[in-house]
């Protein structure tokens, strides 16, 4: 690639970076979720994996499921009688390997590596909570997953697009 199509390449990212997200950030506490910077972690994954649009739902499924994953594991971790290092081992060792296995048994709805970094995040803000606390936060979660990949990933590379189109002419 030529140097002036990589300046141009760098410089509508930097502006598409610079507007987009933001404007989810202001707006997510007004739209009831306080997790609005899981967007952007899970539009990070969406752009490593190329940006490939027709990835962008198994990419969420992939979130979603990585979400119930970690409410699922609070809540086995919860009722299980047995050392916290144990219960925490033994949760993802089984959860782990179980949610491999889904994720590659059905490629096509599922992005494994999503499935794992969504219950990674999930992990990190729901794990030093009681499930009786959770309240509405997996599901505000699941919404900022969701928006990081369809509006953050998806949007910010259209608008980018847009813009080195715009000045091809």
């Amino acid at each position: 690639m030529e140097k002036k199509q990589q300046k141009i390449n760098m410089l509508t990212l930097a502006l598409g970076i610079a507007a987009l997200p933001p404007i989810w950030a202001v707006a997510a506490p007004y739209l009831g979720v306080d997790v609005g910077a899981v967007a952007l972690i899970c539009a990070g994954l969406y752009v490593a994996n190329g940006n490939k649009r027709k990835d962008a739902l198994k990419i969420t499924a992939g979130f979603l499921a990585g979400d119930v994953w970690a409410a699922l594991a609070v809540c086995v971790m919860e009722t299980l009688p047995l050392n916290p290092n144990l219960e925490l081992y033994l949760t993802l060792f089984l959860m782990g390997g179980l949610a491999v296995l889904l994720g590659e048994t059905f490629p096509n709805i599922f992005y494994t590596p999503a499935w794992l970094c969504g219950w990674a995040i999930g992990l990190t803000i729901l794990g030093p909570l009681k499930m009786s606390e959770f309240g509405m936060l997996p599901i505000q979660i699941g919404a900022a997953m969701a928006v990081g990949v369809f509006y953050v990933g998806v949007g910010v590379d259209a608008f980018q697009k847009f813009l080195i189109k715009k000045t091809e002419r």
